[in-house]
């Protein structure tokens, strides 16, 4: 199979992903010149369909193809909300050997997030239609065959060195504007906190929408143009998480300590 044979097949498919998703995965196998799992592995053991997982909050999922050392691979139907299938993945990945590369596809793209320890996440997205583009396809074998050149440049000390000096930069300027030392300090330990805190999940999606990013990052996305309705919702949220409760119609941990009993800086 040849690019162009394969975004004719899949471009007018509109089977359900139960019935095209294991055919789509052969035919990128056909197409890249890779041996198909049951060719190379009869028992399941490091590349198979359907790979049991155990689920990091409980319960069981299944990765729609697996490969050990190389990648996991969740598909959804045409049009389908990828983002959720990416959280699937990261919700068994420590249960499937943690690979370096977390696949997800609708038929109409394939979506390819870095999973490499100490580096930033790296996206790589391929619509079906430029597949027959030679860097989509170089992208494609690397998933295949060489995962570790798509590992990203960038890794976490440089990330971490780059956000303390943007912490840096947010404080002089807070101080430039007035506000008092003492103050800053204590504020952004939260803000750094509320960070953390949805990195490891503790800070609230609203039910019935996991897609959506947390609390902090939604009211920066909201708000970033208007600074006093930020800094109100944010006092609000800090409240909430100084005594557990609601923000909205979200419910808020307790998170212990006095690290937000302290007040939001006044001025903003």
């Amino acid at each position: 199979m040849n690019p162009a044979q394969f975004i004719a097949k899949w471009s007018k498919s509109t089977l359900k992903e139960s019935a095209a998703a294991q055919q789509h995965f052969l035919d990128l196998c056909d197409l890249l010149g890779h041996p198909k799992p049951a060719d190379i592995d009869a028992t399941g053991h490091s590349f198979c369909f359907e790979r049991g997982a155990a689920k990091r909050a409980g319960g069981d999922g299944w990765a729609d193809v697996w490969k050990r050392g190389y990648f996991g691979w969740e598909y959804k139907g045409k049009h389908k909300d990828l983002d959720k299938a990416y959280q699937q993945l990261l919700d068994y990945r420590e249960d499937i050997e943690n690979p370096p590369l977390l696949v997800v596809s609708d038929m109409d793209r394939i979506v390819i997030h870095t999973n490499f320890t100490a580096t930033a996440t790296q996206i790589f997205t391929i619509p079906i239609d430029k597949l027959g583009n030679e860097r989509n396809l170089e992208i494609l074998r690397f998933l295949f065959f060489a995962p570790h050149k798509l590992r990203p440049v960038v890794t976490s000390p440089v990330i971490t060195e780059a956000a303390a000096h943007q912490l840096a930069r947010l404080a002089q300027t807070l101080r430039d504007s007035g506000e008092d030392p003492l103050q800053i300090a204590p504020f952004l330990d939260r803000l750094i906190f509320c960070l953390f805190a949805e990195d490891i999940d503790i800070l609230p999606v609203r039910q019935g929408h996991e897609s959506s990013p947390p609390l902090l990052t939604q009211l920066l996305r909201n708000f970033r143009r208007e600074p006093q309705v930020f800094a109100r919702q944010l006092h609000q949220l800090f409240l909430a998480m100084a005594d557990g409760g609601y923000f909205g119609v979200d419910k808020v941990l307790h998170f212990n300590g006095d690290l937000f009993k302290c007040q939001v800086l006044k001025k903003s």
